[in-house]
């Protein structure tokens, strides 16, 4: 399938956002709260699927206009044109970012992972607040790029990992903090969730004539369209644009281990994965594992009993062994994802979404939940590009958490070897060729400095 070239100016755009700027472009008025009725410009990339929630989420602030959306696929934008029928459109993020720079204070960037940091890193040099979809990046090199822009930009960002702003999940966070359970020993955590392939698929399909395929590959490599495959939602099963399970929910699990623990950078990594898929290059080059468990080792913190910490991720069908769960009734079900926390005093499960739990249920009885007034993550956001807040999962706290997510897809490729995390150099420090996969070069085109 032959794809058109990007054009010309847009070209010309993405080189100039990404190179030309000695130092970010900020406009003071844009950056804080002028008068107390002032409202917040918006644009919105990607508005339908989980970016009609962000859209619609962050619109519902009563302090936002929405000034202009985009979506590759103009067939997926009719419920936002119904919504806002005043912002103007556009196909091409890059055309929105060109036309709309001195319009905008912000957008949310909600599309396939590969394409999370040259959206963003391209809307925060041109000094506007980005709320970008988990998991931050796609590559750990990219999550790295993303903390360093925004502290250079000084702009407000926030990853969305909602969840991190629900009363069950910070009311996990007080109390692994007030010692609940003790000094902490060993985590597990795990998602049910898998996105099984067997190989790409042969052949192509025609593209919908609503669709700009090109755009929609962005900076990967290209291949042909295939209908249901990709685009709106498989994507994530594929190497080449999302994360797989752990990048679809290691966000928002792993968050509350980092929140109530403070975890760093992990030191070292290993991964179990299926031998049929480790086996076989047309897979393992392609998409990924049915299932994987993560072994990581975290330096410890004043909340973990030892110097360092293990902590397990597990997705598709594994689950943390049984076990570890000190249920009263033999019949009771690990819930299909969470996390839990085994300490020296206790064991506490926090599931998927849900309250935190002791174990057994009978501990819980007596026990003082946090006083926790709600959060709006959405609005959270908003109210600080406005001035009167600040978020929680900032870049410069989801950068790191990202980063130590997406090692996960680069040990998967390693099966069972353990790799060694030089986080201050970005580095892998005993595997070459895993190495190599902390970053990967763009399509020519679609290059992004640094």
């Amino acid at each position: 399938m032959k794809t058109p070239p990007a054009p010309h100016t847009r070209r010309q755009f993405l080189k100039t956002s990404a190179g030309a700027f000695a130092g970010p472009l900020v406009f003071p008025g844009l950056l804080r709260a002028d008068t107390p009725n002032k409202k917040l410009s918006h644009a919105a990339i990607g508005v339908d699927g989980q970016g009609w929630s962000d859209l619609s989420n962050i619109a519902s602030h009563p302090l936002v206009n929405v000034t202009a959306i985009c979506d590759v696929d103009t067939a997926r934008m009719e419920k936002a044109i119904a919504q806002f029928p005043e912002a103007r459109r556009y196909q091409d993020w890059r055309e929105l970012l060109e036309k709309e720079g001195d319009k905008i204070d912000s957008v949310n960037v909600t599309v396939p992972d590969h394409m999370h940091a040259p959206i963003s890193i391209a809307a925060m040099r041109l000094g506007k607040h980005v709320y970008c979809e988990k998991p931050l990046t796609h590559e750990v090199y990219e999550a790295r790029q993303m903390r360093l822009e925004a502290e250079k930009a000084g702009v407000v960002t926030q990853m969305g990992n909602q969840i991190q702003s629900a009363l069950e999940y910070r009311s996990a966070v007080v109390l692994l903090q007030e010692g609940v359970i003790g000094k902490i020993k060993e985590i597990h955590a795990w998602s049910g969730a898998q996105f099984p392939q067997r190989g790409r698929p042969e052949g192509e399909d025609p593209i919908p004539a609503t669709l700009d395929w090109d755009k929609w590959l962005g900076v990967a490599p290209v291949r042909p369209f295939k209908n249901g495959i990709y685009h709106p939602f498989n994507w994530r099963a594929w190497i080449d644009f999302g994360g797989g399970a752990i990048g679809d929910f290691g966000c928002h699990i792993l968050d509350t281990p980092f929140k109530a623990i403070e975890l760093t950078a992990p030191t070292s990594i290993k991964a179990t994965v299926p031998d049929d898929w480790a086996a076989n290059p047309a897979w393992n080059t392609e998409h990924w594992p049915d299932w994987e468990i993560f072994e990581y080792q975290f330096p410890g913190t004043r909340f973990t009993s030892g110097d360092t910490l293990k902590v397990t991720w597990y997705d598709g069908p594994k689950q943390p062994p049984r076990a570890l769960f000190p249920f009263e009734k033999e019949s009771r079900d690990i819930p299909g994802g969470g996390s839990l926390f085994i300490g020296e005093g206790g064991v506490l499960l926090l599931p998927h979404v849900g309250g935190p739990q002791l174990v057994p249920y009978s501990k819980n009885k007596g026990l003082k939940r946090p006083d926790l007034q709600p959060r709006d993550h959405y609005h959270s956001f908003v109210d600080a590009c406005l001035g009167k807040d600040k978020t929680t999962s900032h870049f410069g706290f989801a950068g790191p958490l990202t980063e130590a997510v997406l090692l996960g897809n680069i040990a998967n490729r390693f099966h069972g070897q353990e790799l060694a995390w030089n986080s201050a150099d970005l580095k892998i420090a005993n595997n070459d060729d895993a190495n190599k996969l902390i970053r990967r070069e763009y399509r020519e085109g679609w290059k992004t400095e640094g």
